[in-house]
């Protein structure tokens, strides 16, 4: 059973909607982080991130295979119980009119802010189906421009953000002289490009 600080601070943890989507990914099987950020479509940058912090509270570990790809895995399986009792017998206080008058216009902020945050949801929702369809589009248009799941690797980690060989090198799991070939290859390709020692898919602007 755990401690009434233990509950909060796993609520916190839980309470991000990615890190529940990684949870549940990593209950089907061990996976490594471009590997999580394909499936979920998530930066890899943000999910080591979630990774790291979730490993330091030991909800997950981790291993590395003999390709030197880090493995994250559960520590122990995560089931969240709710218990709603209604209470009976509760007398209100009165509520002095200006308190009142507090407590409604709270209230309507607070009806406005979850409508506000039920549109933001559903637009993220329907925002990730089309970033799925997309990865389908360019996974079928491909060609000989990626070659294999390396080559993809790369490329999904700089649809993200602007990278740097080390910081790719971490994302991607490949080995330092492997990352420079295929990176070699694809700006031969034209498909990624390098300004100022950071690697970018060719014609985009980095923030």
């Amino acid at each position: 059973m755990l401690e009434g600080s233990e509950v909060s601070r796993l609520l916190d943890i839980l309470g991000n909607r990615n890190r529940r989507r990684i949870i549940e990914l990593l209950r089907q099987k061990p996976c490594f982080v471009t590997e999580i950020s394909e499936r979920l479509v998530i930066s890899p940058k943000a999910v080591i991130e979630h990774l790291q912090l979730m490993e330091r509270e030991e909800l997950l570990v981790s291993c590395q295979d003999e390709r030197r790809r880090k493995y994250y895995y559960l520590s122990h399986d995560i089931n969240v119980i709710v218990n709603l009792q209604k209470q009976d017998g509760v007398t209100l206080p009165l509520v002095e009119e200006n308190q009142k008058t507090r407590f409604t216009r709270n209230l309507e902020t607070f009806r406005r802010m979850v409508r506000v945050r039920d549109e933001l949801l559903e637009n993220l929702e329907q925002l990730e189906r089309e970033i799925e369809s997309r990865f389908t589009e360019i996974m079928r248009t491909r060609g000989n421009f990626i070659s294999d799941d390396g080559d993809l690797a790369i490329i999904l980690a700089l649809s993200h953000a602007d990278l740097t060989l080390a910081e790719l090198e971490e994302v991607s799991s490949l080995p330092t002289d492997e990352l420079k070939q295929r990176l070699g290859n694809l700006m031969y390709t034209g498909v990624v490009e390098r300004t100022n020692n950071r690697y970018k898919i060719r014609g985009t602007h980095g923030e």
